[in-house]
């Protein structure tokens, strides 16, 4: 008595599974992109994913560029805001002394906060800067778990949109920055 297949049961009703590699590979059928919902079934399901992972790689430098322009942004409100400080000496320059003087040791206002720290950022804007520094590390950190699929399409993939998106993006550049920066450049971050 024959019932077909492995045990009775029929193999081709077997539901695919996903391919995990730790070394490089170029499988296109059976990928999973991060996700096991993320399923690639089909050489058309690649290729839409490999245009979703291009386009998030741009989304991701979009992100950092809109990042930068927020903070400009957000400093040169604050300077505008600055304009109004009442620490100002009689020479109208900014005077630590007067920081001191107005800020009593129980008053609970920080001492020199601006001179320390940096100029304070109203809770709105902080918001909004925390929310896209969040996204952009998420974004940063997913598209780092596609690039550890060592799937070499979708890594290409990651690259691609990266390239892309920097081209697309990244037209103009403050060069006095950039040669006064002793720093040496970004380098390899993730974010």
């Amino acid at each position: 008595m024959d019932h077909g297949g492995h045990g009775g049961h029929d193999m081709s009703m077997t539901p695919a599974r996903c391919k995990m590699n730790m070394l490089w590979n170029t499988d296109i059928i059976d990928t999973c992109v991060v996700f096991r919902s993320w399923h690639i079934h089909s050489n058309a399901q690649f290729v839409g994913s490999f245009l979703a992972i291009v386009a998030l790689g741009v989304l991701y430098e979009y992100l950092r560029v809109f990042q930068r322009k927020l903070d400009y942004h957000i400093a040169v409100s604050v300077q505008k805001g600055k304009g109004r400080d009442n620490s100002r000496d009689r020479s109208g320059r900014n005077s630590p002394e007067g920081n001191y003087e107005e800020a009593g040791l129980l008053s609970g206002r920080r001492l020199l906060s601006t001179a320390l720290t940096g100029t304070p950022v109203p809770a709105a804007s902080r918001a909004l800067r925390a929310v896209v520094y969040g996204t952009t590390v998420f974004l940063s950190f997913f598209l780092m778990l596609v690039f550890m699929t060592y799937n070499a399409y979708l890594i290409a993939a990651v690259v691609t949109g990266a390239a892309l998106g920097h081209y697309i993006f990244g037209a103009t550049i403050n060069a006095d920055a950039i040669l006064a920066d002793t720093t040496g450049g970004k380098g390899m971050a993730c974010h």
